[in-house]
C-alpha cells in the first residue's frame, strides 16, 4: 500500500521557508499533491483491480471496438464450433478456469499497451520531478544554508522589539522629515551625507516610544544589525540563487512539454476492448482471443484530468518564466519603504539579496519593511544612542570629571559609539576631549554647555549638526585635533571665528607631499595660538593668512627638515616661537626679524654651533631660549650681549667649559645644564643674583664653589648623578632654597646647616634615605613635619 504522507515527506521545508514560497509556488505544491492523488489513486486500482478477461474469437472483428487492431482476427479459426453447438444459453468453449486464467496473463503481458499498465506509475514520477524541481533551491546545499540563514535572520528582525519600536518612532516623524527636506538640512561634516545626519538628528530629538528596551533587547538588536551586515556583504557577492531558481522553473516547464506532447499521443493507447493472438492454439484449442481490460475506462478519465491539472500547472510556470525574465530580479529599491516611513536612508540592495526580497515580497511585503529596519543607518544609530544612554547616566559621567592642565573642568570620552544624551546634563563641563569616536554628531543640544570653551577631537570621524555650528563658533576657545591625515581635518574648524588656540597633530600619508594642505585660517581673527605637530618642510601658507594677530607658533616636525622659513618674517606679533625637531643646523636668520618675540624653542634639532645668538641683543623683549636636545659643544662668548636674558637652557648638550661671559647675564632666573659634560662651576656664578632656578645634574662636578651659595633667591637646585663628595656647609645662606637634588653623588653625609634652610622640606630634598638619615634628628623631624 503507498501513503501519499510518504510520498508528500519529500517536498515538506521548515515552516519559516514559507516567506520564500510566492503564491505561483504554493499553487504549484497543491496542484502536485493532486498529481500524487491521481498516481496513489490509480496505483492502487491497478494493484486491487487491474486484469483482463479474454474469449476465444470466434469472428473476424472482436465485438464493441472500433479502433483495434483487426490481425488478429483475419483469419477464423480451424475449429470453430458451427450454429449447431450453439446453445441459447451461452456458448460453450470448452475451456476451464485456469486455461482462461492463463489466457488473461498472457493477453495482459503481450497485448496491452505499456502505457495502460504503467499510466499510474508514469504520473508519480512525473509529479516527483515537479516537486524536485519547485524544492531544488531549498534542498541544494550552497543555496539551502543561504536560505537558512536569511530565513533565520528575518525571523528575529520580524520578532524584535526593537523593530515594533523604530518603526512606531519614525511612522510618526516622517511627515515631519518632508517638511524639512525641502529646507534642506545638512550637516558640515566628514565624508557623510547630509540625509543620514538629518535622518540621525530626528531620531535622536524625538521622544523614545513603545517602552523603554532593556539592556539584554539592545545587544540582540546591535547583534542582529551585525548579522545583516555580514549577509549582505556574502549574498550580494553571487546571484547563485536566482540562477537556481531560473533553472529549476525551466526544468519545470520543459517537463510540462513533455508530459503534454507525451500523454497526448500516448492516452488513446489505453482501450477498453483489445484483441490478442497468441500461439495457444494446443493447450486451448484456439489462437485468437477478444479481452477486455475492465480499468481503461476509469484510467482514461484519470489520463484526461492529470492532463488538465498539468495544462494548469504549466500555465503557472510560464507566469513565473516571464515574472523571472520580464522584472529585474538583481535589484532592489526600498523606495516604497523609504517613503512610508520617512527613513531615507534605507540602502538598495542586489544579487542574491535582492531575490530574495522580491521573492518574500510576494508573500507579504510587511516582512520587507520590518526588514529594512535593520538596513538603515538611522536606526542603528538610535539604537546606539539607547544603549549609549543606559550605559553613560549623568552620575557616571560626572564622577569622570578631572581638572585638565589648562585649569578646566574637562570630560575624556574613549571609544564611545556616540555622545550619551546625559553629556549635555553637564552644565558646569569646560573641556571635552573625544578619542577615537567615528560617525558621531554633534547635536543642536550641545548649546547647554554654556561653560564649554575647550574641544579636543583624538582621530574622530565627526560631524556637526548646522544647528549646533553657530554656538561653537560663539563659545569654542580652543580647539585640539589628532588625524591620521590632512583630509581629515574638519571643514566647520575654518569658520570658529572666536578660536583663540588651535592645535593641529598629525602626520601625512607615506608619498603624499610633504607640506600640509589646509585651508585658509585667515576667518579665525581671535587666533593667537597655533601649533602644528606633523611633518612639514615649510610653514603653510595658511599659517600666514593669520601672521598678523598670531602670538604663539609652535611647529614640532618628526625629523623633517624645515628648510624654508622665511615666511616667519611677516609673523611680527610673534612673542614665541617653537621650531621643535626640524634637522635645523643652524639658527633661521628670519627669526631675528621678530621684534616682539620673547621665547625661542630649538629642542630636537642638529645645532652644532650658535655663533648666530649675537643678534637675539636686536630683539628687545627676547627673555627665553630653549636650545636643549642639541649637540652644542661650545657657548660663545657674546653671549654676555643677551642682558636681557631670564631663562636659558642648555641640558641634553655636549657642553665641558662653562664660559665666565655665561654669567654676565646678569637677569638670569632660570639656568638649566643638566646632560652636560661639565665638571667645574665657574666662581664666577655668583654675578646670577636673581638666580632662582639652577640645574646641572648628570655631569662631572666634583666639587661645588661656595661663590655659588651667594646666589641667595635659589629656590631650586640640581646637583643629582654627579660626582660630588662633600656638599659645603653654606649651603645655610640659601634661605630660600624649597628644592636640593643630590641623588647620584659620592655623598657620605649631610652637612647639619642644612637645617638652617627653612623652606626645604623632605618631599623637596631629594636624597637616598640612608643619607637623609645622617641629618641630626632635629633636623629630620623639622623636614619631615606638615
Amino acid at each position: 500500500m503507498i501513503y501519499v504522507s510518504e510520498l508528500w515527506h519529500f517536498s515538506e521545508q521548515p515552516p519559516a521557508f514559507r516567506v520564500l514560497k510566492p503564491w505561483w509556488d504554493v499553487f504549484t505544491d497543491v496542484l502536485s499533491f493532486i498529481m500524487i492523488l491521481i498516481a496513489v489513486f490509480g496505483c492502487t486500482l491497478q494493484v486491487m483491480d487491474d486484469r483482463m478477461y479474454c474469449l476465444p474469437q470466434r469472428s473476424l472483428t472482436c465485438p464493441l471496438t472500433m479502433n483495434h487492431d483487426t490481425a488478429g482476427c483475419s483469419n477464423s479459426s480451424s475449429v470453430s464450433p458451427t450454429e449447431s453447438d450453439l446453445e441459447r444459453k451461452g456458448v460453450d468453449n470448452n475451456l476451464d478456469l485456469l486455461q482462461y486464467k492463463f489466457i488473461y496473463k498472457i493477453c495482459y503481458q503481450t497485448s496491452l499497451h505499456w502505457f495502460a499498465k504503467l499510466f499510474p506509475y508514469m504520473v508519480l514520477m512525473q509529479t516527483i520531478v515537479f516537486i524536485v524541481c519547485s524544492n531544488f533551491w531549498f534542498k541544494f546545499p550552497k543555496s539551502s544554508s543561504k536560505i537558512e540563514h536569511f530565513v533565520s535572520i528575518l525571523g528575529k528582525c520580524f520578532e524584535s522589539p526593537w523593530t515594533t519600536r523604530a518603526l512606531s518612532e519614525v511612522s510618526g516623524e516622517h511627515l515631519e522629515d518632508k517638511e524639512d527636506h525641502n529646507a534642506c538640512p545638512g550637516d558640515i561634516n566628514l565624508g557623510s551625507t547630509q540625509s543620514v545626519s538629518a535622518q540621525s538628528k530626528v531620531v535622536m530629538d524625538k521622544p523614545a516610544a513603545g517602552g523603554v528596551l532593556d539592556k539584554k533587547e539592545c545587544e540582540q538588536a546591535k547583534a542582529l544589525f551585525e548579522r545583516i551586515k555580514k549577509f549582505r556583504l556574502h549574498v550580494e557577492e553571487s546571484n547563485l540563487l536566482y540562477k537556481t531558481y531560473i533553472h529549476q522553473t525551466i526544468m519545470k516547464v520543459l517537463t510540462f512539454i513533455f508530459i503534454i506532447v507525451s500523454n497526448c499521443a500516448l492516452v488513446p493507447n489505453i482501450r477498453v476492448i483489445i484483441g490478442c493472438n497468441v500461439d495457444v492454439q494446443d493447450m486451448t484449442g484456439y489462437r485468437f482471443f477478444c479481452c477486455i481490460h475492465n480499468m481503461a475506462g476509469v484510467f482514461v478519465k484519470l489520463s484526461y484530468f492529470y492532463l488538465f491539472i498539468v495544462v494548469i500547472y504549466g500555465t503557472i510556470c510560464l507566469h513565473t518564466t516571464y515574472w523571472l525574465f520580464h522584472r529585474s530580479l538583481k535589484e532592489y529599491s526600498f523606495d516604497y519603504v523609504r517613503k512610508e516611513t520617512g527613513v531615507n536612508d534605507i540602502p538598495d540592495v542586489r544579487n542574491d539579496f535582492a531575490f530574495l526580497l522580491h521573492m518574500m515580497d510576494q508573500y507579504d511585503q510587511l516582512y520587507s519593511k520590518r526588514f529594512a529596519v535593520f538596513l538603515s543607518e538611522v536606526t542603528e544609530i538610535k539604537l546606539r544612542q539607547l544603549d549609549l544612554n543606559h550605559a553613560w547616566p549623568v552620575e557616571k559621567l560626572r564622577r569622570r570629571l578631572q581638572t585638565n592642565a589648562s585649569g578646566r573642568l574637562e570630560l575624556q570620552l574613549l571609544m564611545l559609539p556616540g555622545l550619551p544624551d546625559a553629556l549635555f546634563e553637564l552644565t558646569e563641563l569646560q573641556a571635552l576631549k573625544m578619542e577615537l569616536l567615528n560617525n558621531v554628531t554633534i547635536p543642536a543640544t550641545i548649546e547647554r554647555l554654556e561653560e564649554l570653551k575647550e574641544l579636543s577631537l583624538f582621530q574622530c570621524s565627526l560631524r556637526v549638526d548646522t544647528a549646533a555650528l553657530p554656538f561653537l563658533k560663539a563659545n569654542l576657545k580652543v580647539l585640539r585635533v589628532w588625524f591620521a591625515g590632512a583630509h581629515e581635518l574638519p571643514y566647520w574648524l575654518y569658520v570658529l571665528r572666536n578660536l583663540e588656540e588651535l592645535h593641529l597633530i598629525g602626520s601625512l600619508r607615506p608619498g603624499a607631499s610633504r607640506s600640509i594642505t589646509l585651508e585658509s585660517l585667515q576667518d579665525l581673527r581671535c587666533l593667537k595660538t597655533l601649533s602644528l605637530k606633523s611633518n612639514v618642510t615649510k610653514i603653510p601658507q595658511t599659517i600666514v593668512d593669520v601672521s598678523s594677530h598670531l602670538q604663539r607658533l609652535y611647529v614640532h616636525n618628526d625629523g623633517t627638515k624645515l628648510v624654508t622659513l622665511n615666511s616667519l618674517k611677516k609673523m611680527v606679533s610673534l612673542s614665541e616661537l617653537e621650531l621643535v625637531n626640524c634637522d635645523l643646523d643652524f639658527i633661521p636668520h628670519a627669526i631675528f626679524s621678530l621684534v616682539n618675540l620673547q621665547s625661542l624653542d630649538l629642542r630636537e634639532n642638529k645645532l652644532a654651533s650658535i655663533e648666530e645668538i649675537l643678534s637675539f641683543q636686536h630683539l628687545p623683549k627676547f627673555t627665553c631660549l630653549k636650545l636643549w636636545h642639541n649637540s652644542i659643544a661650545l657657548i660663545p662668548e657674546h653671549i654676555k650681549k643677551l642682558v636681557n636674558l631670564e631663562r636659558l637652557y642648555f641640558s641634553f648638550n655636549k657642553i665641558e667649559v662653562l664660559p665666565v661671559h655665561l654669567f654676565r647675564c646678569s637677569r638670569l632666573l632660570h639656568l638649566d645644564l643638566s646632560h652636560n659634560d661639565i665638571s667645574v662651576i665657574p666662581p664666577e656664578i655668583r654675578f646670577l643674583q636673581d638666580l632662582q632656578y639652577l640645574s646641572v645634574a648628570y655631569n662631572k662636578i666634583t666639587t661645588v664653589p661656595d661663590k655659588l651659595f651667594l646666589c641667595s633667591k635659589l629656590n631650586t637646585l640640581k646637583l643629582g648623578n654627579n660626582s660630588l663628595s662633600v656638599l659645603p656647609s653654606k649651603i645655610s645662606s640659601l634661605a630660600l632654597l624649597t628644592c636640593l637634588e643630590l641623588k647620584g653623588n659620592h655623598l657620605v653625609a649631610l652637612p647639619s646647616e642644612l637645617g638652617s634652610c627653612l623652606c626645604l622640606k623632605r618631599c623637596g630634598l631629594r636624597v637616598e634615605y640612608a643619607l637623609f638619615e645622617t641629618l641630626p634628628l632635629d633636623v629630620r623631624e623639622r623636614m619631615t613635619a606638615e
